[in-house]
Formats: structure tokens, C-alpha cells, sequence
């Protein structure tokens, strides 16, 4: 049963370029943290990635390890290669998703992705551009 639902975003301008990753954790329908972070330069699918990454470290930081945990993201490419649906090509992936299936072994086994809209992913795209204007990008 998913008990967090969390929203993941990650962009490069320019794609590479200037990268940042966005996430937002909802647990019993209200917000309980907020990731942005600047990555430097980047793929756009990097930073996908890495802000799944990002939010898995928090989220095992607030005790959320072992919970029903849904992970939304805008990227499909991601979501299907996470939930071992496609097969990763880019070289610079394998790291990523090495790095993020290692956190879902040792803390998040009934972890689930799920691709969804752009539209519906406005609050983590919110930060990934707060992130990239901030760093002056």
C-alpha cells in the first residue's frame, strides 16, 4: 500500500547544459520536504536520475525506508528503466541507475514508478527551475 508519494523532476537548459533536480515527499497529503538542487552541467536524463537519487536520500533521512512508497516523474525513459521495463544504452545512465537501484535494494524493496504527465508534475519542475535561476542559469 503506498503510504508516500513523492514527485521527481529533473531539466537541463540546453540540453546538455546548466542541470538541476526537483522533488517534492507527500506523506498523508501534505507536503513534508522539498529537494532542489543544482547539478551542473548535465543531460536532461542525468538529472532525472540524480533527483530520484536525491529524494531516496532524503526520504531514508526522514525514516520513510521499508514504507509503500510511489515515486511520480515526467520522464518515461526513467520510469521504465527503474522498474526494469527497457534497457539502458546511454553510457552515462548505468552509473544513475546503478546508483539508484542499490538504494532501492537496501531501502526501498516495494518501491514503484510511475510515469505521469508533465502537467502533473508542476510543484518538482516548480523546483527545478528555482534551482537553475538561483545558481544564475
Amino acid at each position: 500500500m503506498v503510504q508516500v508519494i513523492i514527485y521527481t523532476d529533473g531539466g537541463a537548459r540546453n540540453n546538455p547544459g546548466p542541470a538541476a533536480a526537483g522533488a517534492v515527499i507527500i506523506q498523508g497529503g501534505k507536503t513534508i520536504a522539498e529537494i532542489k538542487q543544482y547539478l551542473g552541467a548535465q543531460t536532461n536524463n542525468w538529472a532525472e536520475y540524480e533527483a530520484v537519487a536525491l529524494v531516496l536520500t532524503e526520504a531514508k533521512r526522514l525514516g520513510l525506508g521499508g514504507q509503500g512508497i510511489e515515486v511520480r516523474l515526467d520522464s518515461k525513459l526513467v520510469a521504465e528503466q527503474l522498474m526494469g521495463n527497457w534497457k539502458i544504452k546511454e553510457p552515462t545512465l548505468k552509473p544513475q541507475w546503478a546508483k539508484v537501484r542499490a538504494m532501492m535494494a537496501a531501502d526501498f524493496p516495494g518501491i514503484i514508478f510511475t510515469h505521469i504527465p508533465r502537467e502533473k508534475n508542476k510543484q518538482a519542475d516548480r523546483l527545478v527551475n528555482e534551482a537553475l535561476d538561483e545558481a544564475g542559469h
